[in-house]
């Protein structure tokens, strides 16, 4: 157990049980706990393999690689249509954690493995992400802007992509776009602020 990670399950939380539970299932896997983006971080040899969060629903273990996992279980979620390489198992309640401790367990052992040998998720690629007719204007309108979006990290840029491409409307599309473009100028990401 790391002391730095002790806030996050004695923080006040309708979760508790669960996520202590959690905790003990993955530190008996022989994983490191580490604290990153303000979760508890399960690693092997310096490689993310999973980490605990929680929502108002549901508690769950979140694997970074999960898209690459076999799931005969059929229990590997896709948050979004968007994520495209980490899958959680979710969890509502301490029961349902026992009874999926083997399951939980198989997946945690299988994770390490495709870790040790090295897989990657093949990622979708920028140019594949359609790009909204407002933003598109934007661009050739500004060289400027467009330097900047095309410096921007591949995953800067698809979460401006996605952003602009998900309103219905074109004005909210258009007003989306407005609204970014100071901060693709600075050369900062949708969520970095």
């Amino acid at each position: 157990m790391n002391p730095k990670v002790d806030f996050y399950f004695t923080k006040p939380s309708a979760w508790q049980e669960e996520i202590k539970k959690l905790r003990a299932i993955l530190l008996d896997c022989g994983l490191t706990e580490e604290l990153k983006w303000g979760c508890p971080c399960y690693t092997h040899e310096g490689s993310n393999i999973v980490l605990i969060h929680h929502f108002k629903e549901y508690c769950a273990v979140l694997f970074f690689k999960g898209a690459l996992l076999n799931d005969p279980e059929g229990i590997l979620i896709q948050q979004t249509k968007n994520v495209q390489s980490a899958r959680q198992m979710r969890f509502t309640n301490v029961k349902e954690i026992a009874k999926k401790k083997t399951a939980l367990k198989a997946y945690i052992y299988e994770a390490i493995e495709v870790e040790r040998a090295g897989l990657r998720v093949k990622l979708k690629k920028v140019n594949e992400y359609p790009v909204a007719e407002e933003f598109k204007k934007q661009l050739t309108k500004k060289p400027a802007l467009k330097k900047a979006f095309d410096a921007l990290t591949p995953g800067r840029q698809r979460g401006y992509l996605l952003y602009f491409s998900a309103a219905k409307q074109p004005a909210t599309r258009a007003a989306r776009v407005e609204k970014c473009i100071p901060q693709i100028l600075k050369g900062i990401g949708l969520n970095d602020r």
